[in-house]
């Protein structure tokens, strides 16, 4: 084989490569999860460190794989046809086909197998690769790409202000890599990751459940006041005792005496029962801890806001006249998340169990 004609073809092999290169790196980065690479750079990933500059600066790296692509196609153009060409004209000389003739079938026959190994190994198959492997292909293709943007530097400035300049005149401005999803397209999200089996059903009910909370308000949680075991601030020890034997709550709210529709603050039965376990003097003021108040119009997401950076478990509900209606605990809260919580005390023989008080 002539020495130029093996050249070339090493050339045709490596600009092939290339144009692999350019579209697999074009496809990883529009592809890829800038959520994934935050979590790779935390945990020290050097790679994903340039990943991330690749990917925020998405407008001028997509310039730069363009430019490798268009670079690579010109010349496989100018080295690969020909190189085939002389190839196959020794074959025709052999069957005496016409000169005419074999110019043309000649020239046919490169441009489809330059053409076939172009779009099948320069293209579809990258495309593909960097579409099923985004990540890793990012991370692998990131650093020489960062590279060949920072050599081609001047060319890709002058491209992208021409093709911003050209884009000014229609009012449009380039895109970045993050893109903001509707509530509706994150749900759409979440059905189809159910559906490849990304996340199994629990946690798509957990997520459906966030999303659903947000828009609850307390009174749709709440505990009635006709459902609430209270306790007496003058009710004696014995008495006490008597009702947590009978209920087995882990809080309790208290009353005062004649006070029915107004919670002076609650009692937490570990603390309590530990102190007198202890041999400690009993005194109702002294376990009493305040119980904050909520309107019943309050949404969920506030007031478990407010119940945890004031580290309590249980609050009061109030209507618009002040009136004490009900109660919420965290655990009423946290179910809108997770579904029903249960404990060791709610018996399986209880068919509609009491809501319990417990600790969360």
């Amino acid at each position: 084989m002539d020495g130029i004609i093996a050249l070339n073809l090493f050339l045709v092999v490596i600009f092939i490569g290339l144009t692999a290169f350019f579209v697999g790196a074009e496809f990883a980065i529009l592809k890829v999860r800038m959520s994934r690479i935050d979590q790779l750079i935390a945990e020290g990933n050097k790679k994903a460190v340039i990943a991330k500059k690749v990917a925020h600066n998405l407008d001028y790296y997509l310039s730069a794989c363009q430019l490798g692509i268009t670079i690579t196609a010109l010349v496989l153009g100018a080295l690969g046809e020909p190189t085939v060409e002389k190839m196959l004209h020794p074959l025709f000389e052999r069957l005496e086909v016409p000169a005419a003739l074999s110019t043309v079938l000649s020239y046919g026959i490169a441009l489809a197998v330059i053409t076939f190994l172009h779009v099948v190994i320069g293209e579809l198959a990258p495309k593909t690769l960097a579409i099923q492997f985004a990540e890793r292909m990012t991370l692998m293709l990131a650093p020489p790409l960062y590279w060949f943007g920072k050599i081609m530097n001047p060319f890709i400035y002058a491209l992208n202000g021409a093709a911003r300049l050209l884009l000014g005149l229609f009012g449009i401005k380039p895109a970045g890599h993050d893109t903001v999803h509707s509530e509706e397209e994150l749900k759409l999200i979440m059905a189809q990751s159910y559906e490849s089996g990304e996340i199994n059903q629990t946690e798509l009910d957990y997520l459906k459940n966030i999303f659903a909370f947000d828009e609850r308000l307390l009174q749709e949680i709440m505990i009635p006041h006709n459902k609430i075991v209270t306790l007496n601030k003058d009710m004696p020890l014995d008495q006490i005792i008597e009702v947590l034997n009978r209920h087995e709550y882990t809080r309790y709210p208290v009353i005062a005496s004649g006070e029915t529709n107004h919670f002076v603050g609650f009692i937490n039965t570990k603390q309590t029962l530990t102190s007198v376990a202890a041999g400690r003097e009993f005194s109702m003021n002294t376990f009493m801890h305040p119980m904050p108040s909520f309107s019943e119009r309050s949404p969920i997401k506030d007031v478990l806001i407010q119940m945890q950076q004031s580290r309590v478990h249980i609050a009061s509900v109030r209507n618009e006249a002040g009136d004490t209606i009900g109660m919420v605990t965290m655990e009423d809260i946290l179910e809108e998340i997770v579904g029903d919580i249960k404990d060791e005390y709610e018996h399986k023989d209880l068919v509609h169990p009491p809501k319990k008080l417990k600790l969360v």
